[in-house]
């Protein structure tokens, strides 16, 4: 997809530059409507990429099957997240280790997608293991094991951080 955008862009400014190498005389009205229409292509392209990428997510990730994890961390949390591993029914599935941006984010009320899946219909084991800083400084590990039920819809899981605990929101 991303070969496509870029033949389009290569495309147009080959036919500038060729405009411009057979010696006409390019007037700045018709560099300005160039440009617009660069600009337009930009924008169709942009949205039409938006759009596949809405395709593709729906294709691998079916409503009936789809499982998305989140993670927020409790208000007033001082403590630095340094990492989260998940594992569901046994198999890990996703490790992210967080930049200062994206420690930032949490902090002030954000909210990470950090996993989007598949699984069947029924009980699930997650388990959630979260490895950080304490605000004076000390490692610390924390873990969790929560029971999550999937019905036939899209199932929303969100994990909320603190120093003390890991707390599941189901929904």
């Amino acid at each position: 997809m991303h070969n496509w955008k870029s033949g389009i862009i290569l495309t147009i400014s080959v036919l500038v530059m060729s405009a411009a190498a057979h010696g006409e005389d390019i007037s700045r009205e018709q560099m300005k409507g160039l440009d617009e229409q660069v600009q337009e292509i930009k924008s169709d392209v942009l949205g039409i990429s938006a759009e596949l990428n809405q395709l593709e997510e729906k294709l691998l990730y079916p409503s009936n099957t789809q499982v998305a994890v989140f993670v927020s961390l409790v208000d007033g949390e001082t403590f630095r997240l340094d990492s989260v591993e998940i594992q569901l029914d046994g198999k890990p599935v996703t490790h992210h280790i967080y930049s200062f941006k994206e420690l930032e984010a949490l902090k002030k009320g954000g909210v990470q997608r950090i996993y989007t899946g598949n699984v069947r219909s029924g009980e699930h084991d997650l388990q959630v293991l979260v490895m950080g800083q304490t605000g004076g400084g000390a490692d610390f590990h924390r873990s969790g094991r929560f029971k999550v039920n999937k019905d036939v819809g899209p199932k929303i899981v969100e994990l909320s951080l603190a120093t003390q605990s890991i707390t599941l929101n189901d929904r």
